[in-house]
């Protein structure tokens, strides 16, 4: 077995850790009606809002799908659909106060959880994992694997 076989799968247990962190943050902060895949949908909403088509293709679902979501966060009074300003046709899904409270307390539960790393890495040990991370991993958009 190579050295470092177990890389992947401590890169997956480690983005899950995040993805529960925040769920659990936002959780606390009041908002329960939220799954980890509103979160990835904040994101590409953020901060000029988005149409279903490119909420769609950032979380790698169909429209429908994503129309649905949509719908649900509608609902909730996380977003709300707009007109779009070029395109008659198409609707902007833009995030409400509430979403954008809600995106807020999702921020200060991952700068805890970068918090929680740093006190187990120490801030050299951080800085060197970020870096390298920057080093292999692809920027870009953030979206569930599932």
């Amino acid at each position: 077995m190579p050295a470092n076989a177990d890389l992947p799968l401590l890169l997956l247990a480690a983005a899950a850790e995040v993805t529960q962190a925040v769920h659990a943050g936002v959780a606390a902060a009041g908002f329960t009606d939220i799954r980890p895949t509103h979160g990835f949908a904040f994101v590409r909403m953020a901060p000029d809002g988005a149409t279903v088509g490119e909420i769609a293709e950032h979380l790698g679902v169909t429209k429908q799908a994503a129309s649905q979501l949509v719908d649900e966060l509608v609902a909730k009074g996380y977003a709300d659909r707009n007109p779009h300003p070029r395109d008659a046709r198409a609707r902007l899904i833009t995030l409400t106060d509430r979403g954008w409270a809600c995106t807020r307390a999702a921020d200060a539960a991952l700068a805890e959880f970068t918090l929680s790393w740093s006190d187990t890495l120490g801030a050299t040990g951080l800085t060197q994992l970020s870096k390298a991370l920057g080093r292999v991993v692809t920027p870009g958009r953030v979206r569930p694997s599932w």
